[in-house]
């Protein structure tokens, strides 16, 4: 009897066993390059970008679904390499030794640019001068106070901007006096727009594409023209002054898909990158990798309207 009620233990085991995996191998199944479901972490600096592609992602390819999670640069580099995240949009590459901890974990993410953003300097409308010079920047940054800048405002202490700007500044830390930190670019522009002598730091496409409840607070702030290190002339963040590699604070977006199969971060990696998507960075303001296609007909002669 004991006999028996082993080997029907061991084939129940099989049984469940197997269809455990069935069920893992249908799930799988669901997902396509065009067809799922997927959670993309985003750069809260360039949300606005994401979400317009997703929106038209989705309205082409109806049983697409991709939800959008906006989190600072540490947090979402930090969800990549815990494999908590599959697919984020982020303003900078891996680095080498980021990429090696991918290697020990077999897994080789597809890293694809899709646009150039910029970081933009704002200030309150009030302040009538919308002239800045990077090395003024800097020098804040640095802990100088003979800058002229009363403060800098910051979306986040591990945001993408902090970091740009530390890069840059060649400094560990920032200024622990005449400094603000808040959560969102949101808050930056409110804040900014409302005290006098407040240099925001955002990303210029919160700007360029203002949420509807935004509109307001951004007629109220400048969006200011910056000089660089080795420049006598003042450049705005603007597609032209990026397509023409003269504005300072430029930088590139990726999406890193580390999915590790043919899915929707795939699909929608190739869509961003492809000519819809390159279009809708075009609209957006900020600068795509790759201009899109035009195509002209051109007639000899205008024919009028028949009266």
């Amino acid at each position: 009897m004991l006999k028996y009620s082993k080997v029907f233990g061991l084939v129940a085991f099989v049984f469940l066993f197997a269809m455990c995996n069935q069920k893992s191998k249908n799930d799988e199944s669901k997902e396509t390059i065009l067809k799922g479901s997927l959670d993309i972490t985003v750069d809260e600096t360039i949300k606005p970008i994401v979400e317009d592609q997703v929106a038209v992602f989705e309205g082409t390819y109806y049983d697409a679904k991709i939800a959008v999670k906006a989190k600072s640069e540490a947090e979402l580099i930090n969800d990549l390499l815990n494999q908590k995240a599959k697919v984020v949009v982020t303003t900078r590459t891996l680095s080498k030794e980021e990429e090696e901890r991918f290697a020990k974990s077999k897994i080789k993410p597809r890293i694809t640019p899709f646009a150039k953003d910029a970081i933009a300097l704002i200030s309150s409308k009030s302040n009538n001068d919308t002239l800045i010079a990077l090395k003024s920047v800097i020098d804040f940054m640095q802990g100088k106070t003979d800058t002229g800048i009363k403060g800098l405002v910051f979306d986040n202490p591990n945001s993408s901007t902090v970091r740009y700007m530390k890069e840059l500044a060649k400094v560990k830390e920032i200024p622990t006096n005449g400094v603000f930190s808040f959560k969102t670019n949101e808050e930056v522009i409110k804040f900014v727009s409302e005290n006098d002598g407040m240099i925001g730091v955002v990303g210029v496409n919160w700007l360029s594409q203002p949420a509807p409840n935004m509109i307001d607070l951004i007629k109220k702030i400048n969006v200011l023209s910056v000089k660089g290190l080795n420049d006598n002339t003042y450049y705005s963040p603007s597609q032209n002054d990026l397509a023409e590699v003269k504005y300072p604070l430029a930088r590139d977006l990726f999406i890193i898909n580390c999915q590790g199969y043919s899915g929707l971060g795939m699909g929608f990696a190739s869509f961003i990158a492809g000519d819809i998507g390159q279009r809708i960075v075009l609209k957006s303001g900020l600068l795509p990798v790759r201009t899109p296609g035009r195509k002209l007909k051109i007639r000899s002669q205008i024919i009028k309207d028949k009266e």
